[in-house]
Parts: C-alpha cells; sequence; structure tokens
C-alpha cells in the first residue's frame, strides 16, 4: 500500500517545537519554584540529556529512512520485545500528556479571560480534547496546518517574556539578586526537578513516531528533530530563569498562571493578561500536536498488533479515527479523575507520570543506536556511542528522580500491556500453525 507521505520539513519541525512548546514551560514555573535554584541546575542537565536524545533519534532516522518510527528502530536494534514494551509505555505517555496539557490549558483559561472562570476546569480541559480531536479526524494535514500556525504564534509570549528579562537585567540588574529562592542546592532536590523539567521537553521525537508520513524522511527527520530540540531548549532555560529569579518564591509557586504573575508584578495586576492570550493559543497547539500524535501512534500500535486492527482503519480523510476517539476518551477520563487535586498539585503529578512512562522509549532508542555503533561504526558519526552513552546515563539519571508514587502509576499502566502483547504472540503462532485436514 502507498503511503502518502504529507509532511515536510516545516511541518515536521513545527510539530516538533508545537509538541515540546506547549503549555508545560507556561506552568512549570510553579511546579519548579519549590525547587528554588535547583531547578536551573536541573535545567542544565535536562536540556544536554535532550539534545543527546535528540541526537540519537536523527541518527536512528537517517539510519532507517524507510522505517516507521521508533518502534521499527528499536526492533531492528535490541529485538520485538523491547519495542512492543518502549511503545507501549509511550503510548500512555502521549495521552497522558495529552490531558496534562489539556489540565495547564484550562488554568490559563479562567486566569485570562474572567468569563470562563464558573467553567469547571474539568469541563474545559475535556472540550479542549474533543475540540482538537474533530480537527484531526480531517486528515493528518489539516493538524499539520493548525501546528504551522500555533508554533508561530506560540514563540510571540516567550519572545516577550525573554525581552522584558533581557530589558530589566539591562535597566534594573538587581532585581535579579532581590527574591533569590531560599532552597538549599542539593542532589536530591535537582533529580526531583529533572524530571519536571524533562515533561517540557517531551516532543523531541514527535517527527519520527509519523515517520511514515513525512517526506525525504532521510533528510527532513534528522534536520527537524535537530532543530526543534535546540530551539526549545535555548528558550526553556532563559525564560525559566527570567521567571524564577525575578518573582517571589512564595508567590510564584502558588501561581496557576506563572507567566501572567511575572507581568503582573513588574507591570501591575492586569497586564499579564494579554501575554496570557498568546499562552492558550500556544497551550492549545501544543493539545492538537499531542493529539495528531497519539492518532498516528494508535494506529502504530494496531498496525503491529499491539491493539485490535480497528484502531489501524482510516476514515475518508485518511485519519484513524478510531485511534483518535479512544485516544481522546482516555485523555479525558484522566482529566476527569485529576481534578480532586489542587491545579499546581495535578499538573506536577501528570507530568511526573507522563515523564516517568516515557523514558522507556528514549532509553531504547539510545541503547539501540550503541547497538547500531558495533555493528557498523564506520557508518555513523565518530562521536555517536560518546552521545548514546550520555543520552543513556542521562535517562537513568531522570529515572531515579521521578519518585515512588509516579513510577508505581507507571509501572501499573505499563504492566496493563503484558496480556495484549502476549495474546498478540498467541495469536501470530496460532495463525502460523498449518491447518491439518482430515
Amino acid at each position: 500500500m502507498t503511503v502518502d507521505r504529507q509532511l515536510g520539513f516545516w511541518m515536521a519541525t513545527a510539530l516538533v517545537i508545537g509538541n515540546i512548546i506547549g503549555i508545560g514551560i507556561f506552568v512549570q514555573p510553579a511546579s519548579l519554584a519549590p525547587y528554588g535554584l535547583n531547578a536551573l541546575l536541573a535545567w542544565a542537565v535536562t536540556a544536554a540529556g535532550c539534545v543527546a536524545l535528540a541526537w540519537a533519534l536523527a541518527l536512528l532516522a537517517r539510519q532507517m529512512p524507510q522505517a516507521d518510527g521508533p518502534f521499527s528502530y528499536i526492533s531492528a536494534t535490541l529485538g520485538e520485545v523491547w519495542a512492543a514494551a518502549a511503545l507501549w509505555c509511550y503510548w500512555i505517555a502521549v495521552w497522558v500528556g495529552t490531558a496534562t496539557i489539556a489540565v495547564g490549558v484550562a488554568g490559563y483559561f479562567a486566569s485570562v479571560l474572567p468569563v470562563f472562570a464558573e467553567v469547571p476546569p474539568a469541563v474545559l480541559a475535556a472540550s479542549l480534547l474533543w475540540l482538537f480531536t474533530a480537527i484531526n479526524l480531517l486528515g493528518i494535514r489539516s493538524g499539520g496546518w493548525v501546528q504551522l500556525v500555533t508554533s508561530a504564534l506560540k514563540l510571540a509570549p516567550l519572545a516577550l517574556v525573554l525581552g522584558f528579562g533581557l530589558w530589566t537585567l539591562l535597566t534594573e540588574p538587581a532585581a535579579y539578586t532581590q527574591s533569590l529562592p531560599a532552597t538549599p542546592l542539593s542532589l536530591s532536590a535537582t533529580m526531583a526537578a529533572s524530571t519536571i523539567a524533562l515533561f517540557a521537553m517531551l516532543g523531541i521525537e514527535s517527527a519520527v513516531v509519523p515517520a511514515s508520513r513525512v517526506r525525504d524522511p532521510a533528510r527532513t527527520l534528522p534536520r527537524a528533530t535537530m532543530a526543534g530540540t535546540l530551539l526549545a531548549a535555548l528558550v526553556y532555560v532563559a525564560v525559566t530563569a527570567v521567571a524564577l529569579l525575578l518573582v517571589p518564591q512564595s508567590g510564584l509557586a502558588e501561581s496557576a498562571a506563572p507567566f501572567v504573575t511575572v507581568l503582573d508584578h513588574f507591570m501591575g495586576v492586569g497586564n499579564g493578561r494579554w501575554l496570557g492570550l498568546l499562552i492558550l493559543v500556544s497551550g492549545m497547539g501544543a493539545v492538537n500536536g499531542w493529539t495528531l500524535l497519539a492518532g498516528e501512534l494508535t494506529r502504530t500500535l494496531a498496525d503491529h498488533r499491539l491493539l485490535p486492527a480497528v484502531f489501524g482503519r482510516s476514515n475518508r480523510f485518511g485519519a484513524p479515527a478510531n485511534a483518535l476517539l479512544l485516544a481522546g476518551l482516555l485523555g479525558t477520563a484522566l482529566a476527569l479523575m485529576n481534578y480532586s487535586r489542587s491545579f499546581v498539585d495535578g499538573f506536577t503529578f501528570l507530568t511526573v507520570v507522563a515523564t516517568a512512562a516515557n523514558l522507556p522509549l528514549y532509553l531504547c532508542c539510545v541503547l539501540g543506536l550503541l547497538v547500531l555503533v558495533r555493528r557498523s561504526p564506520g557508518s555513523l558519526p565518530r562521536f555517536t556511542g560518546v552521545i548514546g552513552t550520555f543520552g543513556v546515563a542521562y535517562t537513568v539519571f531522570t529515572f531515579a528522580g521521578v519518585g515512588l508514587e509516579p513510577f508505581l502509576w507507571a509501572l501499573a499502566l505499563v504492566l496493563m500491556g503484558i496480556p495484549i502483547y502476549l495474546l498478540r504472540r498467541w495469536r501470530g503462532r496460532a495463525a502460523a500453525q498449518p491447518v491439518l485436514k482430515a
């Protein structure tokens, strides 16, 4: 069957940037505030680690341009068992992450648009999930265009915060030392903050997941992956520093819309609302991008018989309709369940669960790259082994900072996939058995 490759370099890069730069970075300053300056150390580690992971994904895409994404990369290097486990974990991470982003956007709605203050946040989050499910039911190109437009718009609030931070540095540099967080530096705090920071960088793999839909994948996928990851990492470290150093720690930790709080703190109450409008656009673009990714990934799992075949079917627009509907239902259920917690606590908890479920995919991909280094070292750049080793060390470091409760939640979700995989293997063996005639 001929696959319609509709995503070019700009759409693929927009998918990476759009999925990385979502609502996470605009809510995270509140989640990271209790860690104080440990958060900045965590971001330095996270940025370096994510660049290494992105490089690994880019090299895998270059070496296997006709593959259909991470499942094929891992299956070809580590084996199908590891590929199935990693993709099942990642699938969970995607719909958990989509729900988390919708929760974050709902938090900004009440701060930016008072007319929504009386609407239950659960209703807002669920409405966003289904709005972008409907858009993606019209086909991957429909979702791709929404992603391209919102990715361009979402850079505006980040540029504004960066400009404001630079202006403050030049005109009132003492402001950066007036509200320094009091939390002492420690390895445990840095590790915990790194796990939260990584959530904002989830999405570096966004271009390679729908690899079968990308034009000229050997060139497009590596370029889009590295360009999107580097831009997002540089911007994130800078804007996080502005928020943590300019706003008192206690006030930042309690804010549902931290960047609105940043501008309100220095420009007067109410002035941050206009920035919040652009942040809403950013968040909604991320919900769209992750919804697109959830549909394509669910279809991939169905194609590899890790989910029922019905989720691999396409509608007349070429969209995986049943897959999108399943992801929407799961994300909605999780968003509704989590509103028993306070906004910041709920967002932080979902963040860590999504990150924990995402890590096996990254670990398997960098291990797969190291396998390629052993098999054919001459076909890869000189320092590939060093990059792969650092990527393994970084994922292990982040796993250690996840914490027990989120780890157990992620483990429970992962264990749900074992019966499905065993059933798939049993059916495959049964289908391969010859039929004996009497």
